[in-house]
C-alpha cells in the first residue's frame, strides 16, 4: 500500500509541477488550482508513506522520479528538447533509484 501511495504522491506532484507553467505565474485559474490541489495531495501522500518507509528512500523515489516525468512532460507538451547530458543525468537518476530499491538495506 506505501508504495502506491508513494505513485500516487508522485504523479500528484508531477501534474502540479507540469501545471505551473500552464498557470502564467497563477494568472490562470484552473492551471492553478490543478497545482493547488496536485501539491496538497502530493504531501498528504507522501505524509502517509512516510508512517512506514524510510523518509531517504520514500524521498529519493519521488523526488528521482518526479525529475524525469516531468522532464517528459516538457517535451511532450512544451517541446522542450533536452540534450545528450540531460539524457545522461536522468538516466543516473534512474539507475540511483534501481540501486537503493535492490540493493539498500532500507528499502526493505
Amino acid at each position: 500500500m506505501s508504495y502506491l501511495l508513494l505513485a500516487l504522491a508522485i504523479v500528484a506532484e508531477v501534474v502540479a509541477t507540469s501545471s505551473l507553467k500552464a498557470s502564467a505565474g497563477f494568472t490562470r485559474w484552473l492551471p492553478s488550482l490543478v497545482v493547488i490541489v496536485g501539491y496538497g495531495f502530493s504531501f498528504y501522500a507522501l505524509s502517509l508513506v512516510l508512517k512506514s518507509l524510510p523518509v531517504g528512500i520514500t524521498y529519493a523515489i519521488w523526488a528521482g522520479l518526479g525529475i524525469v516525468l516531468v522532464t517528459l512532460i516538457g517535451i511532450v507538451f512544451y517541446g522542450e528538447k533536452p540534450d545528450l547530458p540531460a539524457y545522461l543525468g536522468m538516466g543516473l537518476i534512474i539507475a540511483g533509484v534501481v540501486v537503493i530499491q535492490v540493493f539498500s538495506r532500507l528499502s526493505h
